[in-house]
């Protein structure tokens, strides 16, 4: 097979990446067709959880902070990345795994301490750890649950 016809074949291909991009971003498609991976964004982060990630584009990860919303990343952008940021910034919600220590009958809420929504909480149940229950409703997802969790037990993903 030709050059050509595999870089064609690349072009119409192309997967979608599971990388969080910044808030109020546009889909991964048009994002990583217009970023310039200028790390305008990266560099004005007030909690640092932009990094440059696969092929040196801007990802999110909420393993030492949150996103406190702050609209700094979409300001400085020199780009058309950014829908309207009155708009909701993204559809992400946390969802707790199974390795979570309250799922594991260890009393655990540290999730529930850091979540200032209050979208987390505990189901009591007589002679188990409460389990956590997460209201995606109210759920910003800016990640403060994320860090706090001593298993990794939280992730974001995006709502369907």
């Amino acid at each position: 097979m030709s050059n050509i016809n595999q870089s064609r074949r690349r072009l119409f291909n192309r997967k979608k990446s599971n990388a969080i991009r910044p808030p109020w971003s546009r889909t991964d498609v048009d994002f990583t067709d217009v970023c310039t991976r200028c790390d305008k964004c990266i560099n004005v982060c007030e909690t640092h959880i932009l990094f440059r990630g696969d092929g040196g584009f801007p990802e999110i990860n909420f393993k030492d902070d949150e996103c406190t919303f702050c609209k700094k990343c979409a300001d400085t952008c020199p780009e058309p990345l950014f829908i309207d940021t009155e708009e909701s910034p993204w559809q992400l919600h946390a969802v707790v795994q199974e390795s979570c220590l309250a799922n594991n009958g260890i009393w655990c809420q540290s999730c529930k301490d850091a979540c200032d929504e209050r979208a987390i909480t505990f189901k009591l149940a007589i002679g188990q750890a409460p389990k956590p229950l997460i209201d995606t409703d109210i759920c910003t997802g800016c990640g403060a649950c994320v860090a706090p969790c001593p298993t990794n037990a939280i992730n974001l993903v995006t709502s369907s």
